[in-house]
């Protein structure tokens, strides 16, 4: 009996993963592909498998503009075990230290301050950062240490939530920039009190300014045969950038790949999202008066 292949579907929107614990994020993406019976999807940045919370899922034309959500802030909220240390900073690693656990809300309040505003982060070596072609954590697992330089993030709030000295759990909230390593936040404020500490829950509460509420779990997806109304919109992954709505003539050039010329003056080179009438054409570039396109979209979905 010859099999026959399934046909996927040309799908196109963002679906706001609520990722359950213990599942990686290309596992949930394979998931949800697959609940979608999508042809093309990808997600926007991984949770560790220990981390739940929202994973954006792009499908179709939408994966053209997954970059921007990659470099775009996140809110997290994280709790931290204080007096051990491990070796991937969280809870599904070997711990390496203990210490007793001598500070206060005034010390821990104090050691906050360092972790706010513009600083530099030396990644963990448990990370997907690439050397030689290599995750940072193949080398880990190996025992190997390689060498990363600090770089530079912005920590916008890092706001305590709780304490509580019988458990020694810290609670804190998180808002910060593309690239930032939760756990080795954790981690160093751990070394800066003096105790170590690692990451026992994270959950990323928000990407960008997509709305919490709007979040789904793998299990609610499972149970709901219709669940194209769930999607996000094609153009949501540029919400945060300037929008140009342009007349017909306009669109067909920038649809036929050509710079135009528009009344503005822009004096740095902006990212745009471009519409032509009241539909979404893609992205593109604008600086002084000249719009060039960047990315762009089948206008056949």
């Amino acid at each position: 009996m010859m099999n026959i292949k399934k046909i996927r579907r040309d799908l196109h929107g963002v679906l706001l993963l609520d990722k359950p614990q213990g599942m990686t994020s290309n596992d949930a993406l394979q998931k949800v592909k697959w609940l979608f019976n999508a042809k093309k999807a990808g997600h926007t940045g991984a949770l560790d498998p220990l981390a739940t919370g929202m994973l954006p899922i792009c499908f179709g034309e939408a994966t053209k503009f997954s970059q921007y959500l990659l470099d775009s802030d996140k809110r997290y909220r994280v709790i931290a075990k204080l007096g051990e240390r491990t070796d991937t900073s969280d809870a599904d690693g070997q711990i390496i230290s203990v210490k007793s656990v001598n500070i206060n809300e005034s010390d821990i309040h104090q050691a906050l301050t360092h972790f706010r505003g513009n600083i530099l982060q030396v990644p963990t070596m448990f990370s997907a950062l690439k050397h030689q072609g290599r995750p940072l954590y193949e080398y880990a697992r190996q025992g190997i240490t390689v060498e990363r330089p600090a770089r530079p993030i912005t920590i916008y709030a890092n706001q305590f939530i709780a304490f509580d000295p019988i458990t020694n759990e810290l609670t804190l909230e998180i808002h910060c920039s593309k690239g930032t390593y939760i756990r080795t936040i954790v981690d160093d404020l751990g070394e800066l009190l003096g105790c170590g500490a690692h990451v026992i829950y994270l959950r990323r509460l928000q990407v960008s300014n997509y709305p919490i509420e709007k979040m789904v779990t793998l299990e609610a997806l499972q149970t709901n045969a219709e669940r194209d109304h769930l999607l996000m919109p094609v153009d949501s992954p540029l919400q945060d950038y300037l929008k140009i709505t342009l007349n017909q003539a306009q669109g067909k050039d920038i649809l036929l790949g050509r710079t135009i010329q528009l009344d503005t003056n822009i004096q740095i080179k902006t990212l745009v999202r471009i519409y032509q009438d009241e539909q979404f054409i893609g992205a593109g570039t604008l600086l002084h008066n000249q719009l060039s396109p960047k990315r762009l979209i089948s206008t056949t979905i």
